[in-house]
């Protein structure tokens, strides 16, 4: 496969793609030592300092590493899949499974840490999310996630407030598919409001222990209910 010229911008970008398309495409197999900076800018039309990023770029993917003294070695032919797309590609009662975990310990911490700013958002979005079972499912899961945010955001853990916050996309889409195969809102609009009134007051009161509970046994059901999907 020829390196070929490269047009003019965006440089870094393009001189990543096709070495990284020589790596993945099996022309530099893994064990491989790249071409030297020089000869790499000279196949490419570009200057040595586009060429060093591609290749940081490279070993950020996890397809290149440099030795010392050696030069630079193709080590993968496939690049590492980030966090993100790990998730995207998760099945979404592996990513619930999880999610229990974080959130029953951010719903355990919300009851001692919230403030009255985190009790009126979370009465807030108790408030939406009871407005919403008049829409439509995605308004309605939409309002859901809304809340547990709150619950999580009332935690004060930003490490926590990240890993739900990353976690969302896939469980959306998981929640919105639930609702429409197993029809749960047809006869109950509100499904689940009991238990999430139940954490907002359990929160309110301070009680961890209650709060955490709660949150549980609400999650535990709702991932029965996606593992029978």
């Amino acid at each position: 496969m020829p390196l070929g010229p490269l047009r003019p911008s965006p440089l870094v970008e393009q001189a990543t793609e096709h070495l990284r398309e020589q790596i993945t495409g099996g022309s530099w197999p893994v064990g491989t030592k790249l071409p030297g900076e020089t000869t790499l800018a000279a196949s490419l039309g570009v200057g040595r300092s586009t060429v060093r990023e591609a290749l940081r770029a490279l070993a950020g993917a996890g397809l290149v590493q440099a030795r010392q003294g050696a030069g630079v070695f193709v080590i993968a032919a496939e690049p590492e899949e980030d966090w993100a797309t790990r998730l995207r590609r998760a099945a979404v009662t592996d990513v619930y499974e999880v999610r229990i975990s974080i959130e029953v310990e951010a719903a355990r911490l919300a009851a001692r840490r919230r403030t009255d700013e985190d009790l009126a958002a979370l009465t807030a979005a108790l408030a939406g999310r009871r407005a919403a079972a008049d829409g439509g499912d995605a308004a309605f899961v939409d309002a859901d996630i809304a809340l547990h945010t709150a619950v999580v955001a009332a935690a004060h853990n930003p490490v926590l407030s990240a890993l739900f916050t990353e976690f969302v996309p896939t469980l959306r889409k998981g929640l919105i598919d639930m609702l429409e195969l197993l029809g749960l809102r047809s006869g109950d609009p509100n499904h689940g409001d009991e238990s999430h009134a139940a954490l907002v007051d359990a929160v309110a009161r301070g009680d961890a222990d209650a709060a955490a509970h709660t949150l549980r046994e609400e999650l535990e059901q709702t991932l029965t209910r996606l593992t029978s999907l």
